[in-house]
C-alpha cells in the first residue's frame, strides 16, 4: 500500500500543514486563516482537517474579491 502524498486526489481531509503546503504559504498563516473563517475546517476528535477542495475554493474567493477591485 502507499503512502498518500499532498497531491493524492483520492484525500478528502488534508492535515492543515498539507493545505499550507498546497496554498504555499506558512502553517501559522494557515491557522490564521482557519482561525477567521477565511479557510475552512472541520473538527475530527482533537484534531483540525482541511476539506480537501478548501484550498481552491479560498483562492478562487481571493480571485473574485480581486476582480470587483
Amino acid at each position: 500500500m502507499s503512502t498518500p502524498t499532498d497531491d493524492d486526489v483520492t484525500l478528502v481531509l488534508l492535515t492543515v500543514e498539507e493545505a499550507a503546503r498546497r496554498l504555499r504559504i506558512g502553517r501559522t498563516t494557515c491557522f490564521a486563516l482557519i482561525r477567521t473563517g477565511e479557510l475552512e475546517s472541520v473538527p475530527v476528535g482533537r484534531l483540525r482537517r482541511v476539506p480537501a477542495d478548501a484550498p481552491a475554493a479560498y483562492v478562487a474567493r481571493l480571485r473574485a474579491a480581486h476582480r470587483a477591485a
